[in-house]
């Protein structure tokens, strides 16, 4: 069956245009009135069993030839409608040839999946491009008959399902890159990309105004190795740096582990400010009551996990003090997903303010901690992105935490694209 439609002026110059290329034997499916005149979809060797096969659920509710042949004109339209799109697409991309520029606050265009460059083709993400779209045409001609396909266009659902891809790389769980990708799925690639991380950085929750400037009581807790003393270190000296040391205090609950705040002494030496140690003499809110004249008062805490002694006895002091202190996790960007979770579940038993990212110069990809602070919504207060005391410590804004991630999965592609060209 060979289905076609054509656009005329006036109904008589469009039924000649049928006799002319489809002969007698066409059989009219549909007209209508557009802009510029009228629209005939017609049909050669039309058979209606086989028209209800290739509709599908759609073929069988319709209860007369007249509803199946208005069905089938309409899928024609959408097929041309496809067509038209990607044509239009490929020629854009022969014009263009060039990288796109930024996208409004992102420059988020990114290459597809690295594969070993051509030298002869400088332009090679051009012509993958245009190679996509070639192959979304094939895959939904290829899927237009079949009955037992979902009637969704297929080149939908090919942009989502490359979406998806590209979202799992950038470092998003396997569920949130669905849920972008769905949502944003349609049209074009790029377009869909930029939508989805524009809804990543609204997602993300940022501090408005920094801890230093509220002033308060702020305990950093998370687990081992998470960054919480050395970022106490860089807070602290931000700190001093605009309002002097004489309005902060620095205390330790770790008395879990030999040597555990030496280092924490340390900073509290080179910064002249008082550091105290949570002990059996000195408890939490004991120290904190001769603390009342600081301004701000940090408190880093033991990394301990449900399994270690201590565990309990620590955020028990942290919930029950009856002074006004706000938790944050910190989460090192170089941690699993799965950890993340984990951790956070752990913790939230103390009612967390928010969290500090750690490590985000460490990490290969950033989507991960990204989408953690969107999925648990909690307030991103800093990150750190290096050990300069305190240079590389940031308050936290989610739109150029969304950029930088974009900068570290280019760097990615570019690292791979040099490694294939000498390979």
């Amino acid at each position: 069956m060979k289905v076609k439609r054509f656009i005329a002026p006036s109904m008589q110059q469009a039924l000649r245009m049928v006799r002319e290329e489809m002969g007698d034997d066409a059989v009219i499916l549909s007209n209508r009135k557009v802009d510029g005149g009228v629209e005939i979809v017609t049909a050669l060797n039309y058979d209606e069993g086989e028209a209800r096969d290739r509709l599908g659920k759609e073929g069988v509710g319709a209860t007369n030839a007249a509803r199946l042949a208005e069905l089938q004109a309409e899928q024609h339209r959408r097929l041309q409608a496809e067509l038209d799109r990607s044509r239009h697409r490929i020629r854009e991309v022969r014009e263009r040839r060039t990288p796109a520029g930024p996208f409004d606050d992102f420059d988020v265009s990114l290459p597809e999946p690295v594969q070993a460059p051509r030298k002869s083709l400088p332009d090679n993400d051009a012509l993958a491009e245009m190679r996509a779209e070639i192959l979304s045409l094939k895959d939904m001609i290829s899927r237009q008959g079949n009955m037992n396909e979902p009637q969704v266009a297929p080149a939908g659902r090919t942009v989502a399902k490359r979406l998806e891809e590209r979202l799992t790389e950038f470092g998003l769980s396997p569920t949130l890159a669905a849920t972008l990708a769905r949502d944003h799925g349609r049209g074009r690639l790029d377009a869909g990309w930029k939508s989805a991380l524009k809804t990543l950085a609204a997602g993300i929750h940022c501090e408005q105004r920094e801890l230093a400037e509220r002033g308060g009581i702020y305990a950093l807790v998370g687990p081992t190795g998470s960054g919480k003393t050395t970022t106490i270190g860089k807070l602290a000296a931000r700190y001093v740096l605009r309002y002097g040391p004489e309005s902060i205090a620095l205390v330790t609950t770790d008395r879990y582990r030999v040597a555990a705040h030496e280092q924490l002494f340390v900073f509290g030496r080179i910064l002249n400010i008082p550091v105290r140690v949570v002990d059996e003499s000195n408890s939490l809110d004991d120290i904190l009551d001769e603390l009342t004249d600081r301004r701000l008062v940090l408190i880093d805490t033991a990394g301990l996990t449900a399994s270690d002694k201590g565990w309990d006895e620590q955020l028990h002091e942290l919930a029950a003090s009856r002074h006004a202190i706000k938790p944050y996790l910190v989460l090192a960007a170089t941690s699993q997903p799965r950890i993340m979770k984990s951790t956070y579940h752990c913790y939230k038993m103390v009612n967390l303010a928010g969290c500090f990212m750690t490590k985000l110069d460490e990490a290969l990809t950033l989507g991960e901690v990204l989408g953690f602070a969107m999925e648990t919504r909690l307030p991103v207060a800093y990150y750190t992105d290096g050990q300069k005391i305190p240079q590389d410590l940031h308050q936290a804004r989610s739109v150029p935490l969304v950029r930088l991630a974009i900068e570290r999965l280019r760097a990615q592609h570019e690292q791979a694209a040099v490694a294939n060209t000498g390979a």
